[in-house]
């Protein structure tokens, strides 16, 4: 088994419904969520709107691989109403947004996927959530990235 931390954000419509609903997904088509951090109201990152997010964070314990944690959490979003993802640093509102930040201690950089999350150290509205689940692995390796920055 893998352990797994994904960053959740939405701002569109009920939006601690969302992320509860993304989460019964999480845990129905990932794996189990040992960890759930509480819920943040955050302003938009990279774009204007006048919807403030909530975003939250999990941890999970998977059996699957990166690649398909990705197409299971892109399929998440796609069956909550997500229609656009966003591409070379153009975001927009969203019903729901699942990213993958760390997988174990693996480090990978496809056209599909990079781990860990190459933004996430610039974000607070990842790093606060997240930091309320890390365990003492995932402290070690944000502590690694911090250092390699």
């Amino acid at each position: 088994m893998h352990t797994l931390y994904l960053s959740l954000g939405t701002n569109l419509g009920d939006k601690e419904l969302n992320i509860r609903h993304a989460i019964t997904q999480i845990n129905k088509l990932i794996g189990t969520v040992k960890r759930q951090s509480a819920f943040y109201v955050t302003d938009p990152w990279g774009f204007s709107s006048s919807h403030l997010f909530v975003n939250a964070a999990v941890c999970v314990e998977t059996s699957l691989t990166p690649q398909q944690v990705l197409e299971s959490t892109q399929d998440i979003e796609q069956q909550m109403g997500r229609k656009q993802k966003s591409v070379q640093g153009v975001y927009h509102d969203r019903i729901i947004d699942i990213d993958l930040l760390l997988y174990d201690d693996i480090k990978l950089c496809s056209k599909q996927l990079t781990l860990p999350h190459p933004l996430m150290l610039e974000r607070d509205f990842v790093m606060k959530p997240l930091s309320e689940i890390l365990d003492s692995k995932g402290k070690g390796i944000i502590k690694q990235l911090q250092e390699n920055k």
